[in-house]
């Protein structure tokens, strides 16, 4: 049995309660991740020409702020 399969099983056999809390911890988890990600693509310059349509966008009124 791979390593998912055996996170799969134990993660169906969680209760209810300990289900939730699981779900919380992973999304947060996603959620580090993501910003990980964005910290290391503004740091690395990949975002830059993103920003530079974005704001193009935003100077020609093809976008509003919120």
């Amino acid at each position: 049995m791979s390593a998912l399969e055996q996170i799969e099983n134990a993660v169906c056999r969680l209760s209810p309660m300990d289900f939730a809390a699981f779900r919380a911890w992973f999304a947060e988890l996603g959620v580090d991740a993501w910003g990980r990600q964005i910290e290391e693509g503004t740091a690395s310059g990949r975002l830059d020409a993103l920003v530079e349509e974005a704001l193009d966008d935003l100077s020609r009124g093809r976008s509003s702020r919120r």
